[in-house]
């Protein structure tokens, strides 16, 4: 008899690596979506691969179930390399975008289907069939039909589907892209507390950054095939590794800039509009196909700050000193803990700033105000675009 699906108490935090990506490359004739990509998953983890549409994402997800092939590499699960199984003899299940319910049968004919083909007992299917619908919290819904859901259900009966199996490794190629905005942020919430209960290893493929930062222990971010960083949300959005992670994981706010001096505390950098301080030595790279480099004077850069690090007051009289820019309000936006301006600043540079709604006085367009901001919220990356 098939034990039952075990759960865990928390989170898996031991190392042990359960997936190993070595060397795995994939060509589509002349075009390589995925260079030479090494990657470690470690046993129990939710991981998230993160990047634009077409950076290598749902490929590399695609290799790893088996429906494709690498040019080159090996991927080994639990030591074993499976690049040559078929995907029906991988220990791995995959839920896609598409829920891909029978529309003819009810939900737990749909959820036992995978069970009946592998002539697994009826009673066992019985059993496993209840208990993974407990586990998504769709008991009462077993007789019904795929159409009789809403889709956020229809969701949970695709991983209820995908789980009855007892996977090694489940696989969620974006499977929440169809939903609208709340459903999603309640399907956070449920993967999150199967995965905490299960202790399974997922791996989940998203091209939302919110969505990764809430959900995963660590992300991967992809682009153009090639990983950038690899690290906790709250590492990469702290300290993107280049230019390109800067932008892409959360709003950012990049100006031109040319280095006009330098110490041992840092850089004094001149903008169009603006002279701004960084405690930075160096200068990121745009993508990871570059180097940091020392910062000298004369070095054409890019300064970046998060919106949330800007302050926003009404202008003072006099002109704004260092670290500091005026503008004139273009629009406002108010986001329920936070409110956004968009500021313009001389004549071509447009700023981001996002303030606590709380006990703050929103301003309005066409107000004439000085954004501020300290050193430390100044970061450096090359001038070139990464993206």
């Amino acid at each position: 008899m098939t034990t039952a699906i075990q759960e865990a108490d928390a989170p898996a935090t031991e190392t042990l690596e359960h997936l190993e990506i070595q060397g795995v490359k994939k060509d589509f004739g002349a075009t390589t979506a995925i260079e030479k990509l090494d990657l470690s998953v470690r046993q129990g983890e939710f991981l998230s691969l993160l990047g634009p549409s077409g950076c290598g994402k749902t490929t590399l997800l695609r290799m790893i179930a088996g429906f494709e092939s690498p040019t080159a590499g090996r991927i080994l699960l639990s030591g074993t390399d499976i690049v040559s199984l078929p995907p029906h003899r991988r220990p791995v299940n995959t839920v896609f975008q598409s829920y891909l319910l029978f529309p003819h049968m009810n939900i737990a004919d749909n959820i036992a289907y995978g069970l009946k083909q592998a002539k697994t007992p009826k009673s066992e299917i019985r059993d496993r069939v209840r208990e993974v619908l407990a586990l998504v919290r769709m008991e009462d819904f077993a007789d019904r039909k795929p159409e009789q859901l809403s889709g956020g259900q229809q969701q949970r009966i695709a991983l209820a589907r995908a789980l009855v199996n007892r996977p090694e490794v489940l696989l969620l190629d974006e499977p929440m892209s169809a939903l609208d905005r709340k459903l999603r942020e309640e399907m956070q919430l449920e993967l999150k507390r199967l995965h905490t209960k299960l202790g399974t290893t997922f791996i989940f493929v998203t091209h939302d950054q919110e969505e990764a930062l809430a959900m995963s222990d660590r992300i991967v971010v992809m682009y153009d095939g090639v990983i950038q960083q690899i690290g906790s949300g709250e590492e990469i959005y702290a300290n993107p590794a280049n230019g390109f992670v800067a932008g892409f994981i959360g709003k950012q706010n990049f100006v031109p800039a040319e280095v006009t001096a330098t110490d041992s505390s840092g850089a004094r950098l001149r903008t169009a509009n603006t002279v701004l301080e960084t405690r930075s030595l160096t200068a990121g790279p745009a993508s990871a196909a570059g180097d940091t480099t020392a910062l000298t004077t004369g070095d054409k850069v890019r300064a970046a700050i998060r919106p949330e690090r800007m302050r926003v007051t009404p202008a003072a009289p006099g002109g704004p000193e260092t670290n500091s820019a005026r503008g004139r309000i273009l629009s406002v936006s108010f986001l329920g803990d936070v409110v956004q301006y968009m500021v313009q600043v001389g004549s071509n540079d447009e700023i981001l700033a996002r303030v606590p709604a709380s006990g703050a006085e929103i301003l309005t367009p066409d107000t004439e105000v000085d954004l501020s901001w300290d050193a430390d919220s100044v970061a450096v990356y090359a001038l070139e675009d990464g993206a």
